[in-house]
């Protein structure tokens, strides 16, 4: 035997035989004959394994297909022998082939791949490859035999025949691997559960089974959790081979067939009793044949007492457990037609995979919603649910996330009703936007909300914010914005802190950035706030926003301004310059200037519509702190409803005012304020040098006092008391009748 001469490599696959039986039952799997081997060739091709090799001779031909440089070749190599296609996908009823030589690279005897009706790719189809078809009326290759006329094939394995035309099982282990490879990819593309379930459904059906049934605890537990109650599951989803379809468009027909076995099987809600064989069978965790006993038994509870007799007979169904992380979570059904060849032991261990990864991806899933709850629940009540109603002036306000992974950020806006009827507005920014950015935002927030109720100027509201911020940590910054509108002398008070300026939108439509100081952002600490007073007057607009509004990848902050204040008297010239546009459709309309790349973070917006109040509808007075006040008080709020043709409520606001005036009387050393509004409704406001706030209480049968906010209690429409920095304003509300 020559050295230089080495053993043959093993083939991948068998080679059909030139001119073998179509009817044959070995099929494609016949040996190809090839010209003996010469003298001093080279050992026989080892088969595959389990086989034995044959033994070289004429009537044990071997292969010769690759061998050492300068080795003597006795047979002529085949150089363009085509790769055999997969057995295991199934022939459709409409795609009859022929067994013999065929273009696309089908071996003769190979049952060739058939396109989808539905034009679809075979991702999930075992063995997936392109479509070689005979189209009806097209002539068959001479030496070859249409299929369609041809008897039934008996399958290999089983030895029962197939029917033409009918689905043929998955007869290797790669086409197995393959169909778990492309159905699993489709179910880990579902992020939320509808998707998921819907990714098992359409991987299995009509590849794997003929229908399936998905049921999923009720409801579902969250991570480590314990659900509490009995074991409940409910039907999640069906999905199942229509009856008929329309093979050129893919669509069932309007008349629908009458409802197959298939279509009867399944009940709603089941509840799983412990120790019941249902209960044994999730415990159990692995796919099961339905016609085992244990199954068998469990199948009644799962699907209904009266539905048990639909189910196909045979290994034509495979309950197989969904097991999450922690506990099983629900159960999946797989099931095949009476005109289908039954499930195979290996196919219990593709079903095995399917559940996993879907009860893997459904636990993930519910995981991932809860944590998008909490992060809108958290975003939520951060921001102020609604806005208040404020005594001359309108607000709206929008608030939109960086992205759909991103619901929660650092900014904020907020409205806040202070003393003497004015408003403070506040819109700010915190660095980043995740779960730390919005609970420190939520922080200053409520900070904000604490220094404006006592009053304090905006630039030491901002102070404040910043020695809040740098308590919180040396990395927290955050922009903010803070202005008190007072309606009674129209004018604002504005303080910034690194924010970008306000934009106010005037009556005739003409949209102005106010010129407010910069500033340093809130955090940096060791720097000094400046405030300004401007100018609002009544029908103007105040847009408040952050700087995702304006700035993004693709502008920069002050090109984004520009375009804001075109877009805001853009809007104003469409209503005409005698009306102002509505907020809520102004907030809309300044929104949709946002573009695809726009949206790099999140976006919050407050829109105040100055109304103010006229100077005839206030009146104000000084009363000294002596006995003969509240009598003063009296009289004066007396002349004050006649000229506003408010006789109707004389009689409780003298009682009310005088209660109250007395008790500023009483501590004050100072003169007492008394002011009246006229809004919509009737405001009465007393302001004395005392910071304590009064106090309802009861007040017993012998105490001569104490009787004044009790009485104030039960007439005013709503009464409050604020503390300012001079003292504290005690104030009550009429309806106007």
């Amino acid at each position: 035997m020559d050295s230089t001469r080495v053993t043959e490599h093993p083939t991948s696959f068998d080679r059909p035989s030139t001119g073998a039986d179509p009817t044959d039952p070995r099929g494609a799997l016949l040996p190809a004959p090839v010209p003996p081997r010469a003298s001093g060739s080279a050992l026989p091709a080892q088969g595959r394994t389990g086989e034995t090799p044959p033994t070289a001779g004429e009537d044990s031909p071997g292969v010769f297909e690759h061998s050492q440089p300068g080795a003597e070749q006795a047979a002529e190599p085949d150089t363009h022998r085509p790769r055999p296609g997969a057995e295991g996908v199934p022939v459709q009823p409409d795609g009859g082939q022929p067994d013999g030589g065929q273009p696309g690279g089908v071996p003769a005897g190979a049952a060739p791949r058939v396109a989808p009706s539905d034009g679809s790719a075979l991702d999930g189809m075992p063995g997936g490859g392109q479509a070689a078809e005979v189209r009806p009326g097209s002539e068959v290759p001479a030496g070859a035999t249409d299929r369609r006329d041809a008897p039934a094939e008996p399958d290999r394995r089983t030895g029962q025949p197939t029917a033409p035309g009918q689905p043929t099982p998955m007869r290797r282990d790669g086409d197995r691997l393959r169909f778990v490879g492309a159905a699993t990819r489709r179910i880990a593309r579902g992020m939320d559960l509808d998707e998921i379930v819907m990714g098992l459904c359409r991987a299995t059906v009509p590849t794997f089974a003929d229908a399936i049934l998905v049921y999923l605890r009720e409801p579902l537990p969250v991570g480590d959790e314990r659900p509490t109650g009995p074991l409940v599951l409910r039907l999640r989803r069906t999905d199942r081979i229509p009856a008929e379809r329309d093979t050129e468009g893919g669509f069932a027909p309007a008349a629908q067939p009458e409802p197959s076995e298939l279509e009867t099987v399944g009940a709603e809600l089941c509840e799983v009793r412990p120790g019941s064989a249902l209960a044994e069978v999730l415990r159990g965790v692995r796919p099961v044949f339905t016609d085992t006993p244990a199954a068998r038994a469990a199948l009644p509870e799962l699907l209904g007492e009266e539905r048990d007799f639909a189910l196909p007979d045979g290994r034509r169904a495979i309950l197989a457990p969904l097991r999450g992380r922690r506990r099983v979570i629900g159960a999946a059904l797989f099931l095949r037609g009476p005109e289908r060849i039954p499930f195979e032991a290996d196919d219990l261990l593709v079903a095995a995979q399917l559940a996993t990864h879907s009860a893997l991806g459904i636990d993930k899933a519910v995981l991932y919603g809860r944590e998008a709850y909490i992060a809108d629940e958290l975003q939520r009540t951060m921001l102020p649910e609604n806005l208040p109603r404020c005594t001359g002036v309108r607000l709206a306000s929008r608030y939109l996330p960086a992205a759909e992974t991103a619901r929660v950020g650092g900014d904020w806006y907020d409205a806040i009703p202070l003393p003497g009827s004015r408003v403070a507005l506040v819109v700010g920014d915190v660095m980043g936007h995740s779960m730390t950015s919005a609970a420190i935002m939520g922080q200053l927030r409520t900070t904000a909300q604490t220094l404006a109720g006592l009053d304090l100027p905006p630039q030491e509201v901002l102070h404040h914010l910043d020695e809040q911020a740098q308590r919180l940590g040396t990395d927290r910054m955050a922009t903010c914005l803070y202005a008190v509108y007072d309606p009674v002398s129209h004018r604002i008070t504005v303080a910034n802190a690194g924010h970008p300026p306000p934009v106010l939108l005037h009556l005739g439509g003409e949209a102005e950035v106010l010129r407010v100081p910069a500033g340093a952002p809130i955090g940096v600490g060791g720097v000094d706030f400046e405030a300004v007073e401007l100018d609002a007057p009544a029908g103007a607009t105040l847009l408040l926003y952050t700087d995702g509004l304006v700035e993004s990848r693709l502008r920069d902050v002050w090109t984004g301004i520009e375009q804001l204040r075109e877009r805001l008297a853009a809007t104003a010239q469409l209503t005409g310059p005698d009306h102002p546009p509505p907020l809520e459709a102004l907030c809309d309309e300044v929104l949709d200037m946002l573009g695809p790349g726009d949206r790099d973070d999140d976006i919050a917006l407050l829109a105040a519509r100055f109304d103010g109040i006229a100077p005839s509808d206030v009146s104000y007075w000084f009363l000294d702190p002596e006995d003969a006040a509240p009598g003063k008080a009296r009289r004066l709020a007396r002349r004050a409803l006649a000229r506003w043709g408010m006789e109707d409520l004389t009689d409780a606001v003298e009682l009310l005012v005088s209660e109250v005036v007395t008790n500023a009387v009483r501590y004050a050393s100072k003169p007492v304020t008394l002011r009246l509004l006229r809004t919509d409704v009737l405001r009465c406001e007393v302001g004395d040098d005392v910071p304590q706030l009064p106090r309802l209480r009861q007040a017993r049968a012998t105490d001569e006092g104490g009787r004044g906010l009790y009485l104030v209690n039960r007439l005013a429409r709503r009464w409050g008391a604020t503390r300012l920095s001079t003292g504290k304003v005690v104030w009550f509300e009429l309806n106007r009748g």
